[in-house]
Parts: structure tokens; sequence; C-alpha cells
């Protein structure tokens, strides 16, 4: 239990209930060793010497240690519950915030659907075994030791059945827990992949009704559920083999006890009632027993969230701020590459030697195929990953040097995808600026050619967008996020291909607004119209600087931009068509 042992930090809070929690349970399971100890005296003291008051008295007796330890287990579940829920709601809260602090690495490695399932079925089954050990793991001991210990004062003789019976029981737990850990650890990495199958259908569900592909899609999800389903019954079959086991046990140890403790009444060693008082004590032990393996099960499948959600915590982010970071004396918005290469992990370079300057004020494009690392480079200004080699420099100043927060603050963004919240309009734009003013996020969704399809709306900035956007078009969606990158008045403005989604003559319009900002702008696109305009352009191939210069110089000089700029002349692209 190492991994589970590693959590217990998020009690700390709630240790007034992990204390009274215990308690509570420890008073109940003395009320309830009471009884079998006052039912010996009811049948010895009362039935066999016909003496009514004495069965009435002990009855009463009876009857209020039972009300008393009823109190005492409602106040323990009470506790426990606080404790466990309160656990979890630390740990969930911890994950997410060690989620939001790692690099764009680190989340490379671990799936949107995994990281889900961590922070709601691993942290249920950690609050659920929090709730056990506060109530069943407390219980389950204290009952066996006192049941133990009171049928052993009760009858000696009888009480050594408990050396043959305890240990094979022992046995067969340990074994169980030994076969039921890796199988468990299976069954929530057959989880992740399905709510990731479910993850990539609903937000993909417009593209597989659009290609008719849904029965492919059920396919698929079933495999995942039937691997789900049948990795469970391979832990499953393991646990539920316990029961009947340490059931048998205890019918056998009851048998046994008739037998051996039928021959000592006949004999006139033990009364009746102690008999009876034993076979009580017997199975309370073992029921204990019972009840602290099958606590361990779910011990065992919590073992395996903690491992997983322990995996999470303990990730260190890949991008680390130096602990002398600070910010440039002035930052008027320069960036600079100097001979920059970069891979992701362990593939391929994805740039190579990329150098380039782009002064405050002026505007630089990307252009390149697919995959020729436009987007990297973009990645790289405000350090979502380090380079591999070379500097990335902005206002003359490492970003590796820089206070990740400021530098962050000092860019604008409009990413490939355009990410919107659920809420209203005026909220996802200021998203950018949360003190932005309400004429700032109007100015800003006038610049970015949102204004007119945003009073169209019913509610006009007021109206609420649907998850992720739902219920908007992708050139809608994109003016959003430009409209949120502009409020947000940064000195570096970053598009990377947000208007892909946008037509020629309205790209035109957001491009002329931009431009009298005075801000840095450094626009990744496909399009040739959309770069005509920059201060300089750069042309990618394979990672590579290829080509540099504005427009006019690359048509003179450069045949990759002569060859792109007139397969889009042929289409109709550049000119705007």
């Amino acid at each position: 239990m190492h991994e589970t042992r590693k959590l217990t930090r998020f009690l700390a809070k709630y240790r007034l209930f992990v204390i009274l929690a215990p308690l509570m349970m420890i008073g109940e399971v003395a009320m309830d060793l009471m009884q079998p100890r006052l039912t010996q005296t009811i049948i010895d003291d009362g039935v066999a010497a016909g003496d009514l008051s004495k069965v009435l008295q002990t009855g009463a007796i009876m009857i209020g240690l039972a009300v008393i330890g009823c109190i005492f287990g409602v106040l323990c579940g009470v506790f426990a519950v606080r404790a466990g829920l309160g656990f979890a709601a630390d740990l969930r809260s911890a994950l997410f915030s060690k989620i939001q602090k790692l690099s764009f690495a680190n989340l490379d490695k671990l799936e949107t659907g995994s990281l889900i399932t961590r922070l709601t079925n691993d942290v249920t089954q950690l609050s659920d075994a929090v709730q056990s050990l506060l109530r069943i793991m407390v219980r389950a001991p204290f009952m066996l030791v006192g049941a133990i210990f009171m049928a052993t004062l009760t009858a000696p003789r009888l009480s050594l059945l408990f050396i043959v019976l305890i240990p094979f029981l022992i046995l067969v737990v340990a074994m169980t827990m030994v076969r039921a850990f890796p199988r468990f650890m299976k069954v929530q990495a057959k989880l992740d992949h399905l709510n990731n199958v479910m993850q990539e259908n609903l937000q993909g569900v417009r593209v597989v009704k659009a290609f008719a592909r849904h029965q492919y899609e059920v396919d698929r999800f079933g495999k995942g559920n039937d691997d789900l389903r049948d990795t469970t019954l391979s832990a499953v079959y393991v646990i539920v083999m316990v029961a009947p086991l340490m059931m048998l046990t205890v019918n056998l140890g009851l048998v046994a006890t008739l037998w051996f403790g039928g021959h000592q009444v006949n004999d006139g060693d033990i009364e009746v009632g102690a008999l009876v008082a034993f076979i009580n004590y017997l199975m309370q032990a073992l029921f204990g027993l019972l009840m602290f393996s099958m606590t361990l099960m779910r011990f065992t499948r919590a073992e395996a969230s903690a491992e997983r959600v322990n995996e999470v915590l303990a990730s260190e982010p890949a991008v680390v701020q130096s602990p002398a970071a600070s910010v440039p004396a002035t930052m008027p918005g320069k960036v600079e590459f100097q001979a920059v290469s970069f891979t992701y992990g362990d593939g391929e370079p994805v740039l190579q030697d990329v150098s380039f300057t782009v002064e405050p004020g002026t505007s630089l494009a990307i252009l390149g195929p697919t995959g020729s690392g436009k987007s990297s480079i973009v990645s790289l200004i405000p350090r979502f990953y380090d380079v591999t080699s070379g500097r990335v420099l902005v206002d003359d100043m490492d970003v590796r040097e820089w206070d990740e927060h400021r530098l962050r603050d000092h860019i604008s963004i409009a990413l490939q995808e355009s990410v919107l919240f659920s809420g209203t309009v005026r909220e996802n734009i200021r998203f950018g600026k949360p003190d932005a003013t309400d004429a700032e996020v109007e100015r800003a969704a006038q610049m970015a050619q949102a204004e007119e399809f945003i009073n169209h709306l019913d509610d006009g900035y007021d109206s609420v967008i649907g998850q992720r956007g739902v219920n908007l078009s992708g050139g809608q969606r994109q003016r959003l996020a430009i409209a949120r990158a502009i409020v947000r008045g940064a000195p570096i403005l970053i598009l990377d291909d947000s208007t892909s989604a946008v037509d020629v003559a309205t790209e035109r319009r957001i491009q002329e607004a931009l431009a009298s900002l005075h801000m840095t702008v450094i626009l990744v696109a496909q399009r040739i119209s959309a770069v005509v305009n920059a201060t300089n352009i750069i042309v990618l191939e394979n990672g590579r600087i290829v080509a540099q210069g504005n427009h006019e110089e690359l048509i003179a000089t450069s045949d990759v931009y002569q060859e792109i700029y007139r397969s889009q002349v042929e289409s109709g692209v550049a000119n705007g068509q």
C-alpha cells in the first residue's frame, strides 16, 4: 500500500474526523463484543436457573448496549464520510491544479481520457477506500482480536480452533491480493482507453454522421467496452473466489465447534450458554476477518488508482522556470530565433537551424506545407516547449530566463484550434483579459470582424455558446478566438493559422485592423493572400527555412514561394477569389 500512503497528506485537514471515526467504531465493536457474554448469562443464569428477572434484566441491558452501539456506528459513518469526501475533493483539486502546471510535453504523454479517468474514477476509488479504512478496516481487526480474546476467556480449549482457521484464511487473502493488483491496473488502463474512444466520438460526432460511420464507431466502442468487461471480470473472478472459500471455512469452523463443544457440554466441562457465546464469538471473529479481506480487495483496486494518481502528482513540468527568472527592462515586443533546432521527445527533428528576427511593431508570416514546423515555431515563443538547441529571445532575453507568467502575459495567441468555453460570447472574449471593459470587448470583436454575426445572435454579446462553440461555424469560432487574443492587448500577437476558415475578404479586413494596433504580429498561414502584406515572410520546408524576405523579394528570388504563389493564383486563392 505504498502508493496509497503517499496520499495520506490529503487527510491532514480532516484529522479530527480521522480520529473520531475509529473511536466511534471501537465503541460500537465494544458494544457488540458484550452481547455474546450477556447471552451466556441469560442462558446459564436465567433460563437454566428459571430466573425470569435475570432474563429480563440482562435482556434490557442488551437492548441498551445495542442502541448505544447503533449511535456509535452512525457517528462513525458520518465522520468517515466527511473525511472521505473531503479527501476526495482536495485530492481532485490538487490533481487538477497539477495538470494546469504541466508543460505541453507532459500533456502530450497523458491522454485526455486518461486524465479524466484519474480525476473522476480513480479519485472516487480512493475516497471509497478512505471511508472503508475508517469504518471496516477499524471494525474488522478490533472485532477479530476482541472476539478471539473473549472466546478464549469463554472456552479456552475450543479456542484452539482459531490456530487452524485464521492462518488458512490469511493465506487465502494474501494470495488473492497478489493476483488481483495487476488485474486492477489493467482495468484502469482499459477504462482510460474507453474514455478516449467516447471523448473522440463525442467531439467528432458531426464528422461521424457526415461520413455515415456510426456503425464503425459503435463497433469500436463495443470492442473497448468488451475489453473493459473481460478485464474487469478477470479481476473480479479472483475476488469472488474469496467469499465462498471463507464461508466454507466459517461453516467448517462452526461444525467443528458444535462437534467438540457438544462433547464438552456432555462431559460437563462447559455450560450450554458458554458454548452459544463461543459460537457467537467465532462468527464475529471469522466475519471480522472476512470483512477485513474484502476491504483489502478494495484497497488493492485503490492501490492501482493511487499509483495512477501519484504518477500525475509526481510529474515534474518539462519546462521549468529558472530561480533567477526576471523580465527585461523594456518590453517592446521583439522576437528572435538564433540557430534553433527542436525535436518532440525522441522523434525526428521538427526544426533545424532556424534563425530570424521580428522587430517590434513589424509582422512575420510563416508559410509552408503541412508538417513543415510552422506551429512548432509559435509554440517555442511562449515557451510551451524548450528548444533542443539554439536560443529563442523575446525582447533580447532568452525565454528560459523570463518569468514564465510574465512572458505569457506579454503574448496573445489565437491557436490553430479555436477552443471556446461554455458561457456567453462576452465571457469568451474576456477570457483573454478578465478585467476588460465592455467597450474593450466590443472593440476587439469589431477588429476581429466578429461584431456583425454577434449582433445577429439572439442575445448579442450575452448569447450563450455551447460547449466548445458547437453552435457556431468554424469561421465564427476563429473570429472570437482572434478577438480574445486582441483584447489581451499584449505587445506580441501570434495567429497560428487562425483565419483558415474565414473568407479572404474578411481575412483582409482583419489584417488591416491588426495593422492599426502597432503590435508585433507573427502569422502562420497557408494562403498567399494572408501573408503578402507582412514585413517579412519565411518559407519552411522540412523544418528548415528555404526562403526569407518580403513578398516582392520572394516572388523574384524563391522558386518555392513562386510555386506556392502560382498554384494559388491558378485556383484563385492568392487573389482572394
